[in-house]
Order: C-alpha cells, then sequence, then structure tokens
C-alpha cells in the first residue's frame, strides 16, 4: 500500500542545521524584526496623534533596522529552507518564506520612503506600517505552524 502524505513527510529530518550550539539562528534573529515592523507602526501612531518630530525620527531608526535585521533573518531562513529537506517538503514553509520575503520587501520601502523626507510619511508611512504589521502576523503565524504543528527546528532528547 502506498504511503500517505503525512507518512511521507514524516521521514524527513526536520532539524535545524543553521544553528549556533543547537539553537537555530533563524529564530534567534526574528524577534528583532517583528519587534520592530510592530515598532515602527507604533511610532506612525504617536506622530500622527501627537505631531512630535521624535516619533518621526524613531520611525526612520525602527524601520531601518526592522529592514536589516529582517534580511538578516531572511538569510538564515532561506539557508534552512534549501538545506533541510523535511523543511522544503512543507507547505507551510513555503508560505512562510513567501511572507516572510514580503514582509522584508515592505519594511525596506518603508525605510526607503522615510529616508528620503522622514518628517513627511503620513498617511502613506502609516499605511505601509500597517502593512508590513500584516505581514509579521502571516509570517508568524506559519512560522508558528511550523515549530508547534511540523516540529521544525526542535531538537529532541531520547533521555526526556
Amino acid at each position: 500500500m502506498p504511503k500517505t502524505i503525512l507518512e511521507e513527510v514524516g521521514e524527513f529530518e526536520t532539524t535545524s542545521i543553521v544553528a549556533l550550539a543547537g539553537h537555530p539562528i533563524h529564530a534567534m534573529l526574528v524577534s528583532f524584526p517583528i519587534a520592530l515592523v510592530i515598532s515602527t507602526l507604533g511610532c506612525d501612531i504617536f506622530y500622527w496623534w501627537g505631531g512630535d518630530p521624535f516619533w518621526a525620527r524613531a520611525g526612520l531608526w525602527a524601520s531601518g533596522f526592522a529592514f536589516w535585521f529582517g534580511v538578516a533573518a531572511s538569510l538564515a531562513g532561506t539557508a534552512e529552507l534549501l538545506l533541510v529537506k523535511g523543511i522544503r517538503k512543507r507547505a507551510a514553509s513555503w508560505i512562510h518564506a513567501t511572507a516572510g520575503v514580503m514582509l522584508v520587501s515592505v519594511a525596506g520601502a518603508n525605510w526607503g520612503l522615510r529616508l528620503v523626507d522622514h518628517l513627511n510619511v503620513l498617511p502613506v508611512g502609516l499605511m505601509v506600517s500597517a502593512l508590513g504589521t500584516v505581514f509579521v502576523a502571516i509570517a508568524g503565524w506559519h512560522g508558528g505552524k511550523l515549530v508547534f504543528d511540523h516540529g521544525v527546528g526542535l531538537m529532541v532528547s531520547t533521555k526526556d
């Protein structure tokens, strides 16, 4: 009898190989762009609400760091996707990767918009920040699905 799709996918190892002391580098890096994309949205809301140029300047820095940390996390995640067959076999991996690329693209566009004129970011900057937050939710949902439903990147000890 032929194997089911779940049995076939389950045959492949999903342990992270792009890791530091057994801890996946992608998982360590993604918290920074997530926090910074959401912080950029917060800065935009505070700038819209109060008009204090501090928030526009903070949004410029937050969006720039969100982009560069996103690039770093994407490189580690792409390496995992391409090097570990068990990760490549899961559909959620490809959805997560696509949403992640879109997120980094939106973060880069958001930063580029602010580099031109960081005080003139309303309303477009606010909308781009909100769009980035949507992609954080999509990528995060599928990243969590990979970890919690598929065990991607987990080191399971036989002693436990």
